[in-house]
């Protein structure tokens, strides 16, 4: 077997100790200030084991590092709701190429984005989370990524 060689694996199957790396990672992206060895004991992992397997172990989204992430909306039609996306994207490290907003009806608007996954762009998998957990954010659907 090769050394670039992917699989894809239900959560269910992998080992503990890789589901905290991952979320070991997941916390160091969404929070700058803290430290290897403060994420890693608070999910109850060593850092040697964060170290060995950190690089190895990806959520499915991050492969769409250096890509262009193509994802719709629909959100809230209220004042700020679009700028409070757009800022979380932009805390995030990804460019907006695109955006395409439908005229709201029913007090809902539909949002199509184009963002720039870079490598200095926290995982796709924190982006995407992050914005799930806008308020005023209703639905959230990958179109694609190229």
């Amino acid at each position: 077997m090769g050394s670039e060689e992917y699989f894809i694996v239900k959560r269910d199957a992998l080992p503990e100790v890789l589901l905290k790396v991952v979320e070991v990672k997941h916390m160091l992206a969404c929070d700058e200030s803290l430290t290897v060895r403060e994420a890693a004991d608070r999910v109850g992992l060593s850092r040697s084991s964060f170290y060995k397997y950190k690089d190895d172990v990806l959520p499915f989204h991050e492969n769409t590092r250096g890509k262009t992430l193509n994802v719709m909306l629909q959100v809230d039609d209220k004042q700020g709701i679009l700028s409070s996306i757009l800022q979380k994207i932009a805390g995030c490290n990804a460019n907006i190429l695109t955006i395409q907003q439908s005229i709201p009806t029913g007090g809902v608007a539909s949002v199509a984005l184009g963002m720039e996954i870079r490598p200095e762009t926290a995982s796709t998998e924190v982006l995407l989370s992050e914005l799930r957990s806008l308020k005023g954010v209703h639905y959230l659907k990958i179109l694609g990524s190229e």
